[in-house]
């Protein structure tokens, strides 16, 4: 059987990193990141069915905690006033909430429940994607158009779990989710720094920024 490209850099060559009862995992030689093969990707009902259970609040004082260790080393890096964009925003938006809180605007995009394809015909001085890289099944695409989106000098926040090795992973809690397909580690972003001539931040082990260079208007 012919070993699928990664998602995220197309490289052909990747090795098994892991198989439960469900899935198999492999883990692409050249970005390092750990996917699974098409055929373990669920498909929209079953996505949206999963999405919908989540229970997430603006008014909900954890779930602010939760996103503020996003929002509030993003903001510190902004100036006064900017256009951001909540990169799959979910049912019940709350990082945009935040950042408008810290005057400035933000527009809202989800394929289950904010559709706007316009979205991706603008410019935006930061994107967030809270929670919402590891269920990307074309990952490669994805980041190709947010970093088309950023203006120069633009950050692209995100929160999502680090893949740190082979038996972390076996009893990792976010490989039990079927529509988390994709799983990124240190050496992963350090990729998309080098691919998009970004500057990599590491603000804690599930907070990433990445600032698009200021010359680049790809």
């Amino acid at each position: 059987m012919n070993t699928p490209r990664c998602p995220l850099c197309r490289g052909e060559r990747a090795d098994l990193f892991f198989e439960d009862q469900r899935r198999r995992y492999l883990r692409c030689r050249h970005c390092r990141l750990v996917f699974v093969p098409r055929c373990y990707r669920p498909g929209p009902e079953v996505e949206k069915a999963v999405y919908d259970l989540h229970q997430n609040d603006a008014g909900d004082p954890g779930y602010r905690r939760f996103l503020s260790r996003l929002a509030r080393p993003l903001a510190k890096r902004l100036k006064p006033g900017q256009k951001g964009l909540d990169f799959g925003c979910g049912p019940g938006p709350t990082l945009s909430v935040l950042l408008e809180e810290q005057g400035h605007e933000v527009d809202l995009y989800d394929p289950f429940y904010c559709n706007d394809p316009s979205v991706f015909d603008r410019t935006y001085d930061f994107i967030c994607a809270t929670e919402v890289v590891e269920h990307l099944h074309a990952p490669g695409r994805e980041f190709e158009a947010l970093f088309r989106m950023l203006a120069p000098n633009g950050w692209l926040g995100m929160m999502t779990k680090l893949v740190i090795d082979r038996h972390a992973f076996a009893k990792w809690h976010y490989i039990r989710d079927v529509t988390h397909v994709c799983f990124y580690s240190r050496a992963t972003f350090a990729y998309l720094a080098r691919r998009f001539d970004a500057r990599l931040h590491m603000i804690a082990d599930d907070v990433i920024l990445l600032r698009k260079a200021a010359g680049d208007t790809a």
